[in-house]
């Protein structure tokens, strides 16, 4: 319980599963808590849960959360029981199941333990019986193994008596430059309202589609309406405005050098109070105007040189590299007359980049453009096999740039080691998807929710702050 106003208020408890830390090894806890207090692993997780015999805790994180710097962590409590929980939400990772594995097993999906995890995550759900389910995945989830991992997962809900209903959102529906299919369930016990999932705010350029079974399901205006749609946004909408940086770039922050020119960026860069009013925890400090996290993953000095020579124009790839022809079946191979050797003695053009897709592939060392949309931002900014190279600068994408892609707010700040903040970026639902199930879940916990499957959120949500928000509602009431 928590008192505001003088009136007492019931705190909802919203649960991350993990395991004790008091029964963890060092390495394990500095794992989980080293990046933003609360990180772990899932395959560690399961690993522990599958070949553990000991009984499982669960940890409820009260508010306001405990500082990743205190050793203590007392605001942290076991939750042993049902009914302790409110809300269990998560995204059991997908690697046996993403199209990204080469080696996934469609006969028998859960003997991958990596697969597994979705059946953990269901045990606890089944443990703890919260009001709320949300659980997140790839699209993969439907279509792997004829969907029977995103069946099972739909019919653990409805075995264990919760409502039970399945949406795939576009996360550039919600204002984001990135296409990004994912797959979202909601459950919610009998007595409460099942959550709307909110149709969408920004038209799209659409990347792929969701698989045929399941079309019905994603959400989307029907084909009879018109509705009022905000544009499509690109990738010079979200970072244009962010200063150039090299290869070797080492700052962890830096100034901006330049206003804002669209209203994302506008949206983007506001301060922590300014986006949250008065949610945001403390008193009101004057915030600088500092940029973090803007360096990229240095390429090594052999991806370096070739990314030096793709040419900075709409379209550009590793056939733009000297030594490369393609053939009227649209199959790049090396021209060995103007084949090309780099100082390490290897070749300009190397063979992954030929032989990727059986060689019809435009991925490798691909440059962005500023009129385009990123299909999804991934775990690892690899150029190898993705495009992923700066429209003019010869890079990958930033960390800050990976993360406004994502929808994270310029004061957001990433830990850990480079490689571990792309991780965290690419492994995150996109904010402006996730401001969005929770306003659905907002109207559920007050039984405003209706009974049909969509909502329409307020005008300008997207890029609307907490503040600017609150005001539309009373200006409506």
């Amino acid at each position: 319980m928590s008192e505001t106003s003088g009136k007492i208020t019931p705190r909802k408890a919203i649960v991350e599963p993990i395991v004790h830390p008091s029964k963890l090894n060092p390495t394990l806890q500095i794992t989980m808590f080293q990046l933003n207090g609360n990180f772990m692993e899932w395959s560690q997780f399961v690993r522990i849960v599958m070949k553990s015999k000991r009984k499982m805790k669960y940890i409820l994180r009260t508010s306001p959360p405990p500082s990743i710097n205190d050793p203590k962590y007392e605001h942290w409590e076991a939750k042993n029981s049902m009914g302790d929980a409110d809300v269990i939400c998560g995204g059991p990772p997908c690697q046996g199941i993403s199209g990204y594995n080469r080696h996934r097993n469609a006969d028998s999906p859960f003997d991958d333990e990596r697969n597994r995890q979705i059946i953990v995550f269901m045990d606890i759900v089944n443990f703890l019986k919260p009001k709320y389910v949300l659980m997140e995945n790839v699209v993969d989830i439907l279509q792997f193994a004829k969907g029977s991992v995103g069946r099972y997962a739909l019919s653990r809900l409805v075995r264990m008596n919760y409502q039970a209903r399945l949406g795939i959102m576009a996360a550039g529906c919600y204002g984001l430059p990135q296409y990004r299919l994912r797959v979202f369930f909601w459950g919610a016990h009998p007595d409460e309202r099942l959550p709307q999932f909110a149709l969408p705010t920004h038209d799209v350029i659409l990347k792929y589609g969701a698989p045929t079974a399941f079309e019905r399901n994603i959400v989307a205006y029907d084909e009879g309406q018109s509705p009022d749609l905000e544009k499509a946004l690109v990738l010079g909408d979200a970072i244009a405005d962010l200063p150039p940086v090299s290869n070797n770039e080492t700052r962890e922050q830096m100034s901006y050098r330049r206003p804002p020119e669209t209203e994302f960026q506008k949206y983007i860069r506001a301060t922590k109070w300014e986006m949250m009013g008065s949610a945001c925890k403390g008193t009101r400090k004057a915030e600088k105007s500092v940029l973090y996290d803007h360096l990229p993953l240095p390429l090594n000095e052999d991806d370096y040189l070739r990314v030096c020579r793709i040419p900075k124009k709409k379209g550009a790839n590793f056939r733009d590299l000297p030594g490369v022809v393609v053939g009227a079946n649209n199959v790049a191979r090396r021209d060995p007359k103007t084949e090309m050797e780099l100082p390490s003695g290897k070749q300009m053009v190397p063979d992954y980049a030929l032989n990727f897709s059986e060689g019809k592939s435009t991925k490798p060392f691909a440059r962005l453009w500023w009129d385009e949309t990123v299909p999804t931002v991934l775990t690892k900014p690899d150029p190898h096999c993705q495009a992923y190279l700066h429209p003019e600068q010869d890079r990958v994408l930033t960390v800050r740039e990976s993360a406004r892609l994502q929808g994270f707010p310029d004061y957001y700040k990433f830990c850990g080691q480079v490689k571990e903040r792309y991780c965290q970026i690419g492994n995150a639902v996109a904010v402006p998807v996730a401001r969005a199930l929770g306003y659905a879940m907002g109207l559920a916990v007050q039984k405003l929710s209706r009974a049909e499957p969509l909502l329409t959120l307020p005008p300008k949500f997207s890029h609307s702050t907490t503040a600017q928000l609150l005001q539309a509602s009373v200006s409506d009431a």
